[in-house]
This record gives C-alpha cells, sequence and structure tokens, in this order.
C-alpha cells in the first residue's frame, strides 16, 4: 500500500518540476524548427521502440521482462535528459522543448504499445489491462503535475525559478529512492536476469545516442541540436517506467516485475551515458583549444 502510494506521487512530484522549468515558448519552439523537432520524434516515439522490440529478440527476453522493457522503450524523457544535454553543451532550449511535447504524447502512445506487448509476450498469461484506464492515469500523473508546473511558471515566475533548482534535486532524491527500491523488491529476480537484461538495456542505450547523432547530422543540424537529439532519443524517464509496471501489476509491498528494466536502466543510464557525455565534451574542449 506504501509502494502504491508513494510511487505514484513521486512521479507527480518529478513531472510538476519539470513542469516549473517549462515555458509557453518550449511549445513554440517547436513550430518553429519542424525539421529538427520532427527527426526527434520520429527517433523517440517510432525507432526506439521498433528497436527495443528487436532487441527483446536478439537477447531472448520473455514475458514480464519484455514487456517491461517495450514500457521503457515508451516513456518520455525527463529533467535528467535536460540536464544531460546542458552537460554536454547541447541545445538546452530544444531537449526541454522535446521533453514537454513527448510527455504530453507519451500519454497516448505508452498505454496503447504497452496493452500490445502485455498480451503479444505474455500471451494468456497477460494481467488484465484497461487501456483507456491507464491513459486517463498516465494523464493524471503526468501531464497534469507538468501543466501545473507550467501554470505556476507562467504565474509566479520569480517563485518558480528560484524553487526549481530545489525541485530537480528532490527529484533527483526520488528517482534514487525509487531505483533502489525497484532492484531491493525484486533482488532475486534482477540476479536470475541480469546476464541478460543488462546487455539489452545498455546496448539500447548506445544504440539509440548513435541514432540520435547520425540522424541529426543526415539532416544537417547544427552540432548542439545534433547532441540534443542524441540525449533525447537515448535517455528516458525510468520513474515513468517503474510507475507504470507497478500500475499495471502490484508488487505488493515492493514493486512490479515490469518494473524490473526501468529500474536497471535507471543506473546504467548513468553508468553508460555519463562516460559517453564526458568523453564528447571532452574532445570539443581539445577541438577548440587546439583550433
Amino acid at each position: 500500500m506504501i509502494i502504491d502510494i508513494i510511487l505514484p506521487l513521486s512521479l507527480v512530484f518529478i513531472m510538476f518540476s519539470l513542469g516549473l522549468s517549462l515555458t509557453v515558448n518550449d511549445f513554440k519552439n517547436v513550430a518553429n524548427q519542424p525539421k529538427v523537432f520532427a527527426v526527434g520524434i520520429i527517433n523517440q516515439m517510432i525507432l526506439l521502440p521498433l528497436v527495443a522490440f528487436g532487441l527483446i529478440a536478439l537477447f531472448g527476453l520473455t514475458k514480464e521482462m519484455a514487456v517491461g522493457l517495450m514500457i521503457l522503450a515508451c516513456c518520455p524523457g525527463g529533467v535528467t535528459s535536460n540536464i544531460i544535454t546542458k552537460m554536454a553543451k547541447g541545445d538546452t532550449a530544444l531537449s526541454i522543448s522535446y521533453t514537454a511535447v513527448v510527455s504530453i504524447v507519451a500519454v497516448i502512445t505508452l498505454p496503447l504499445i504497452t496493452g500490445f506487448s502485455i498480451y503479444y509476450f505474455m500471451g494468456t498469461e497477460a494481467p488484465s489491462i484497461n487501456v483507456l484506464s491507464l491513459g486517463i492515469t498516465m494523464f493524471l500523473i503526468t501531464a497534469v503535475p507538468v501543466a501545473i508546473g507550467l501554470l505556476v511558471h507562467y504565474k509566479a515566475e520569480t517563485f518558480a525559478q528560484s524553487f526549481e533548482p530545489k525541485a530537480s534535486k528532490i527529484s533527483a532524491i526520488l528517482f534514487v529512492v525509487i531505483v533502489i527500491g525497484a532492484l531491493a523488491s525484486e533482488w532475486d529476480t534482477f540476479i536470475n536476469n541480469v546476464t541478460i537484461l543488462g546487455p539489452s538495456i545498455v546496448t539500447l542505450i548506445i544504440v539509440m545516442l548513435l541514432v540520435g547523432y547520425g540522424s541529426a547530422h543526415l539532416f544537417k543540424m547544427s552540432e548542439p541540436q545534433a547532441v540534443s537529439v542524441a540525449i533525447a532519443t537515448g535517455i528516458q524517464n525510468a520513474t515513468v517506467g517503474i510507475t507504470v509496471g507497478n500500475l499495471i501489476l502490484s508488487g505488493g509491498d515492493g514493486l512490479s516485475v515490469l518494473s524490473l528494466p526501468s529500474g536497471v536502466y535507471g543506473i546504467l543510464m548513468y553508468l553508460v551515458c555519463l562516460p559517453i557525455v564526458f568523453l564528447y565534451v571532452r574532445l570539443i574542449r581539445t577541438r577548440f583549444s587546439t583550433a
């Protein structure tokens, strides 16, 4: 019962903190850069689930693990992707715009793809799922908090700018607690699947970072834009994945096994992505210092 209450509330706060960092202009940027936006959306909303589906077959993930990875692949980016983009000297405004729009669109796409994945991978063992109900729940715990945060930013900009850094730190702490809880509650399952789950998740992160970066340059975007597209494509909001997994299949006092891939991803994302970002930044600095 505690997990059933704390987990959704934590996600609500995390999404609210995201909304605090948004402005109406972030949505306008999408209209002003249709090509840049289209490439990022296609990568994140279409290619990412397709790649995840292929990796499930390649690495032999089964049932709950397969569904969990598909849930993760449908999740939007989050505050983390915006921070990493800033660290990598990418186009932060573009990153925030991606996060804002995809967070809204995912309210529709995530329940639909998740519903398909459950029946495809689990068959007769599939838990009962109401796609409409899941979509409404997603709307209430993701889109609504983002909208409230955006409204607060609009109505009380000074407060939003002063509180947003604190909210981001609280969100980071909540994220760590959620990930630790996910792994601790399903430790035996994690150990039994880590040799398959780990490589598949690392491969997913690296492949999507490369797809994002390569597609951006294919369409002749600037380097900062390419970095933003790569990170938006390769980094998902693991907290959403953990929450959705638990909403579909309750884990009792712990977290659902459907949440496990997102929990493992939450750790591997930092172990894989951050070294790549730091290496990239170092190479860029070296390039400019020797130019």
